[in-house]
């Protein structure tokens, strides 16, 4: 739901920024006409993102599919970068050496207004739901929406984040254009609209490369998961633990553990896939594999267990 608001947003927006970018001849506001459109088309891959990484694990995919949400997430935060922040910059540009007041600034002040209002409300919706999960997992908002494994919220946060302070920076170059009668500051607002958006990308492209490549589990998640294996009454201590993450919210475990009693051989087999199908009961692990710990191997530590 979170990228059909922004998708339905951005569509309305880009049009009215079109509209208004032809009509006033505004380098700020053909900056964010292509803002606005390569914002929409990113929404497209998001959803297909959401898509493809939802589908279950089958035999050629025993770990799911969960990893080609980074992929057509980072296509997404590509499109920023060449769509948005490449053009936005380069037309900036051209714009430097132009003369010649503004052409129907009210225009251009009632549709970056009524996008404001507009992408307000989206990112609105995207801040409560990331704020609801951050206290859920004891983190600020910020730094939940920079680790979290859910790309599709991440890339709906910056981008409408962005859209606000691209809205603010169009206007006021417009107004400085309008007061000062200098075209370049129309040209400048343009330019730094695209240097806006080519953070944002480098900030998405990175976190996608990470969860692509593999990136450690956080203190906070790893310990959550040690307890929870120590909190099963078969398991006496682990001594090994792996966490993968292998989509958005989506776990592959590797542990290795000491089993309660001394039960012969199969019995034991049987009792660590009972234990691996409850824990995968878990809507957010994939996969866990355990095996045997030795007996000389330290346990590992995992703090205080929760109440």
């Amino acid at each position: 739901m979170t990228v059909i608001i922004a998708f339905l947003a951005n569509v309305l927006v880009a049009v009215a920024k079109t509209v208004a970018a032809i009509i006033t001849a505004s380098a700020s506001m053909v900056a964010e006409a292509a803002h606005s459109w390569a914002d929409a088309g990113n929404e497209v891959f998001l959803l297909i993102a959401d898509r493809r990484g939802g589908r279950t694990k089958d035999q050629r995919h025993p770990l799911g599919y969960g990893r080609s949400a980074f992929v057509w997430s980072l296509i997404a935060a590509f499109g920023i970068f060449t769509a948005g922040s490449i053009v936005s910059i380069m037309h900036g540009i051209q714009e430097l050496s132009e003369t010649g007041p503004v052409e129907s600034p009210i225009v251009a002040y009632t549709v970056l207004g009524i996008s404001f209002v507009l992408e307000g409300a989206s990112f609105t919706q995207a801040m409560v739901k990331s704020r609801r999960l951050a206290r859920e997992r004891g983190a600020s908002t910020w730094d939940f929406v920079l680790e979290t494994s859910d790309t599709t919220l991440r890339a709906v946060f910056f981008e409408d984040a962005a859209a606000l302070i691209g809205l603010a920076l169009a206007g006021g170059a417009i107004a400085m254009h309008q007061i000062t009668g200098v075209a370049a500051w129309d040209a400048v607002g343009s330019i730094l609209v695209g240097v806006l958006l080519g953070v944002v990308a480098l900030i998405l492209i990175k976190r996608n490369v990470a969860f692509l490549v593999g990136t450690n589990a956080s203190p906070t998640l790893r310990a959550r998961v040690g307890r929870a294996l120590l909190a099963s009454p078969h398991i006496q201590r682990v001594t090994y633990l792996h966490i993968e993450y292998v989509g958005p919210n989506r776990l592959f475990v590797v542990a290795e553990v000491d089993l309660a009693g001394d039960a012969r051989e199969h019995d034991v087999a049987r009792r660590m896939r009972a234990i691996e199908q409850q824990i995968e009961a878990n809507a957010v692990i994939e996969t866990v594999v355990l095996s045997l710990s030795v007996d000389d191997e330290p346990s590992l530590d995992f703090g205080e267990t929760e109440a």
